[in-house]
């Protein structure tokens, strides 16, 4: 009778070293200190729109006058758009149209870039959400900058000390130079409360001036406008309006221009950014749906 107690004794063992083994297996038994690492989550796009048709047709005769008027052939080149050059269309697409009309030349363009993080720690929202950082980084801007009263504060104090070096007022063209220009009509009250001197003809030849550069607000998820007005040569002016907004794993850029033909045209600065931020939104709601 001996035998049997044997034989459970050296059941009882292969059972607890298959459960010991079985335990390791599934890391239940895993030394402290070492858990398992899950993979960051992708981003939400993983294709990107053709861009050439990203932008309903609709919308470009508006963008670019003049391109309605044109012979049928000609229109439709226009309206076509170019293709941007690039080597991975999966991750970069882009397009540009240009139209030219007898007042002047305008043109836009529009770039996707699909950001995809190679890191496992690190999700592709977060990597976009650094490429488009830089990007504001690069355009004098920061969204964790609290705008308003500092900016404010700084344009104020370089107002005061270029009075105290001139001894005169500010200039307003200098005013535009710097950016610090009042954003109002040329006649009106300012949207700060000041206003205009009242001197007929004073700014009565310069268009509506646009408003600085700035972060954009409810628009993809993270977003801003960059405007540089400035001068191409010595005979006209050029003005651009960029767009720039994140949506996910997506970094969208949108740039509008006018080159009037005439030097003693100015370009609406206001029109062409309202029209660029109106075209992102676009974007941004197609890409959403």
């Amino acid at each position: 009778m001996a035998y049997v107690p044997g034989v459970a004794l050296l059941a009882a063992l292969v059972v607890g070293c298959s459960a010991g083994a079985d335990g390791n297996a599934n890391g239940a038994d895993s030394k402290a200190g070492s858990p398992a690492v899950s993979p960051a989550p992708p981003g939400k796009y993983l294709t990107l729109p053709a861009p050439c048709r990203a932008v309903p047709r609709s919308t470009l005769k508006d963008l670019l006058p003049g391109a309605a008027e044109l012979p049928g052939d000609q229109q439709d080149k226009v309206f076509r758009g170019s293709a941007a050059v690039t080597y991975d269309t999966d991750r970069k697409v882009g397009c540009n149209w240009k139209s030219d009309a007898p007042s002047a030349t305008r043109s836009l363009s529009v770039d996707f870039e699909r950001v995809v993080s190679y890191d496992p720690a690190v999700s592709d929202d977060d990597r976009a959400d650094t490429v488009y950082a830089k990007k504001e980084k690069a355009a004098g801007l920061s969204s964790s900058a609290t705008p308003g009263p500092p900016d404010e504060k700084d344009k104020k104090g370089e107002e005061s000390e270029e009075s105290e070096e001139s001894g005169k007022a500010k200039d307003p063209a200098d005013a535009d130079a710097t950016g610090t220009a009042d954003p109002s009509p040329s006649g009106s009250s300012s949207e700060s409360g000041q206003d205009t001197d009242g001197t007929p003809g004073s700014s009565s030849s310069s268009p509506e001036e646009a408003l600085p550069s700035r972060i954009l607000d409810n628009l993809g998820d993270a977003a801003f406008l960059q405007d540089l007005p400035k001068k191409a040569d010595s005979t006209a002016q050029h003005h651009t309006v960029s767009v720039v907004f994140r949506t996910s794993n997506v970094v969208v850029t949108v740039r509008y221009a006018e080159q009037p033909a005439l030097i003693t045209q100015v370009p609406d600065g206001r029109e062409l950014q309202e029209k660029a931020q109106a075209l992102a939104r676009k974007l941004a709601e197609a890409l959403s749906e």
